[in-house]
């Protein structure tokens, strides 16, 4: 079977290199093209065999109305290269990662073409733009969820669906970091060994351009007063040392590692996390956390008026409670962050309770193997 495969960032590229997995022990014919990053082009080189990386996503992955306005040609352009690839190459199959600007183009024009279409990680249509509920069902042949409050939300607007646990669950607990010593990890790095709050930016320039200032704002105070603290900041693995230097300075309290977001947050006191699956992560891992998030005015202003769950982490999404603080847009300062990182440091009891809380996250997710479910359910569908 000839695989095609769209992932447009980072949460993708991981869930799409487990699907690979998954495709090359269940089709031993698997031929798969795609548009993805380095963690698929791993698995891809692991094996040898098919086509292989299209575009790397490391190369203009946008979001939020404001940096999809300034980048417009350059996705467009890309979805007519897409578009032309497909026609071209004539796959047995689409399968669409999250990524819905991109993917529902992709979605529509696959459909109209006579491609089969599979939409894995399904686009949160109940969070904002539930509209799109009409084109999951137009051009949609399988939707695959992954959390299990979607359930009842596609059952009750009639969106067949397959359900089986979240891959997040397995590329966290078979992490090589997982299994790692904190001496090995600190030998590794050049982290020193004192205690340290882990902070994650983002991995998009944006994000990381809102955040980092706050950041390190925020460790200025906390170091004040608690000079043994360190902190790491966990960089996106597409990012360059050149995107975090210049909020960085002299602080020598204040050290970057790439690729290295499992290890930084499984070594960590705490964390502040600018949401996204990182947050979901972290809570996987038993990280306690407060995340942060800002956007461009522009951006926050619409996404704001769009969004309709009461979180936006997942984690607290899944088991319909705050299991942690989020401080988005105005609430996110460097004194909210402190109080709530004292919070976190001090007190035994709201420690613990976060704690519990993940505890109930990681059972709802449910247990391993959900990428080698999906990836044997795509290609019975395929075969049958």
């Amino acid at each position: 079977m000839r695989y095609y495969i769209i992932a447009g960032e980072a949460s993708g590229d991981l869930h799409g290199s487990n699907l690979m997995k998954g495709l090359y022990a269940e089709d031993s014919q698997a031929d798969i093209r795609f548009w993805g990053g380095p963690m698929m082009d791993g698995v891809y080189h692991g094996k040898q065999k098919g086509t292989g990386l299209v575009k790397d996503y490391r190369e203009g992955a946008v979001m939020g109305l404001w940096e999809v306005l300034k980048n417009g040609n350059s996705l467009l352009r890309n979805v007519r290269r897409c578009k032309e690839d497909i026609l071209s190459w004539k796959p047995d199959v689409v399968i669409l990662i999250d990524y819905p600007g991109f993917n529902f183009r992709i979605a529509e024009f696959a459909h109209k073409a006579g491609f089969k279409v599979y939409y894995y990680i399904a686009p949160k249509v109940w969070a904002s733009r539930e509209g799109r509920i009409r084109k999951l069902k137009a051009y949609v042949d399988k939707l695959f969820i992954v959390f299990p409050f979607e359930k009842p939300y596609f059952q009750e607007r009639g969106v067949p669906f397959v359900y089986a646990g979240n891959p997040l669950v397995d590329a966290v607990d078979q992490s090589p970091a997982m299994q790692e010593g904190r001496a090995a990890f600190l030998s590794r790095t050049g982290v020193p060994d004192k205690p340290w709050i882990a902070l994650l930016a983002g991995s998009r320039g944006f994000e990381i351009s809102h955040m980092m200032p706050i950041l390190m704002d925020f460790a200025d105070r906390w170091h004040g007063l608690h000079p043994d603290y360190h902190f790491v900041v966990a960089a996106a693995p597409e990012r360059t040392l050149e995107d975090y230097s210049q909020y960085l300075g002299e602080r020598d309290y204040v050290h970057v590692v790439f690729g290295e977001t499992y290890g930084a947050l499984r070594n960590a006191e705490a964390a502040v996390i600018n949401s996204g699956t990182a947050s979901l992560e972290a809570a996987l891992i038993g990280t306690p956390q407060v995340v942060g998030y800002r956007l461009n005015p522009v951006s926050a202003a619409v996404m704001l008026k769009m969004i309709k769950v009461k979180y936006v982490s997942l984690a607290n999404l899944i088991i319909d409670r705050p299991a942690f603080r989020e401080l988005i847009q105005n609430e996110l300062t460097a004194k909210a962050l402190m109080e709530e990182m004292d919070r976190i440091v001090e007190d035994a009891a709201y420690r613990e309770r976060m704690l519990k809380d993940y505890a109930d996250v990681r059972e709802q997710l449910g247990g391993a193997g959900a990428s080698a479910a999906v990836a044997r359910s795509m290609v019975e569908s395929l075969t049958a």
